[in-house]
């Protein structure tokens, strides 16, 4: 298949890469230059992945302007080991930890934050399916939180936060960032820790990258297993066990083709454009195009609509995959339809669903 007869990846994850690194990706996957061996086989102790591994970590920090007192980690286990490792090295027995509630992955990690301590739901917005996010005002801290955790963008119904949230002072502020991170610039000084699967808009599945404030590592428990505490892989600079290679080389080429294209305030400038075409033909479509967020809540990287049935719905997914507009089914615990255009999609792509949008409803309104 050449680049010409892709289709549009409108999946939620693992996404659409950008075109230029797969190309660069397998024009060197035979053999490295310089290596003569492929990434896939190259050790994780040989100095050619040390200049990849720790190229990307410099790479992301000068992307994403992290300074000196956060340190970048690569793990494994994706944004779900991550809801048990927060928990583990930042709750300590006794104290409680502050959530805002604003989706399925929000609830994932308050159950098993629960299964470390105790945990308080600051806000929510799961009275109203979790349709927008919580105000400031709305947020009721417990007493002396010993953090507290957002998701930045709610990946299954197309939430996003435009705001950092304003939290007691001197309380760290944990972000599960994993669906919209660097799709726009982000003080991570505000943040305590921040962690990502990479499978959305930085790499591919397998890697989980997390920047956390050095003066945080160290405060696991006595006798913690080795690797939920992350002053290990803090100390070994992500290799105190084999890393996920490949996906390590793919997020350097990544992070190496958004600096080339302008860095993070062009990704915002582009993913503002393509987030408004569909939120346009979404209003503009006289209600027979229903948006599940309220506007002010509304996610640039995952746009999520219903049609006047589910009938319909079925319909429009179907032949919109046969027209080279796949993965818009919308999640199975909400259904309707979801269109992810996370960095790498291109601009074409939503101009071509927004002309579908058009033309199914002329022909089913």
């Amino acid at each position: 298949m050449t680049a010409s007869q892709r289709i549009f990846n409108f999946s939620a994850g693992p996404a659409v890469l950008p075109l230029p690194v797969l190309e660069e990706a397998r024009r060197d996957l035979v053999a490295l230059p310089g290596v003569g061996m492929s990434v896939l086989e190259i050790s994780h102790r040989s100095k050619a992945f040390e200049k990849i591994c720790f190229g990307a970590e410099e790479r992301f920090m000068r992307l994403a302007g992290v300074a000196d007192d956060h340190q970048v980690l690569f793990l494994q286990g994706g944004a779900t080991l991550q809801f048990s490792m927060v928990p583990w090295n930042l709750l300590p027995a006794g104290s409680t930890a502050d959530y805002f509630e604003t989706g399925v992955w929000s609830e994932k990690a308050i159950a098993e934050a629960r299964k470390v301590g105790e945990v308080h739901v600051a806000a929510s917005s799961k009275a109203t399916r979790h349709d927008r996010i919580p105000g400031d005002g709305e947020s009721r801290y417990s007493a002396r939180p010993a953090y507290v955790h957002m998701t930045s963008n709610n990946t299954i119904f197309g939430t996003q936060y435009h705001r950092v949230p304003t939290v007691p002072a001197g309380v760290p502020l944990v972000n599960d960032a994993s669906s919209d991170i660097l799709c726009r610039p982000l003080d991570f000084s505000r943040f305590a820790l921040t962690y990502a699967g990479a499978q959305k808009n930085l790499s591919i599945a397998g890697l989980t990258l997390v920047v956390v404030r050095k003066d945080l590592l160290g405060r696991a428990p006595a006798g913690s297993p080795v690797y939920l505490d992350y002053a290990t892989h803090a100390k070994e600079r992500s290799l105190y066990n084999t890393p996920p290679v490949f996906a390590i080389y793919l997020l350097d080429l990544v992070l190496e083709h958004l600096l080339a294209q302008g860095g993070l305030e062009a990704a915002a400038r582009r993913n503002g454009r393509k987030a408004g075409m569909l939120y346009a033909a979404i209003d503009s479509s006289a209600g027979w195009y229903r948006g599940h967020a309220q506007p002010d809540s509304r996610s640039t990287m995952n746009v999520t609509f219903r049609l006047p049935s589910e009938e319909l719905e079925k319909r429009f997914v179907a032949e919109a995959t046969a027209e080279g507009l796949d993965g818009l089914k919308g999640h199975r615990s909400v259904g309707g339809v979801r269109a992810s255009i996370y960095n790498a999609f291109p601009e074409a792509g939503v101009e071509a669903l927004v002309g579908f949008m058009a033309e199914f409803q002329r022909r089913n309104g």
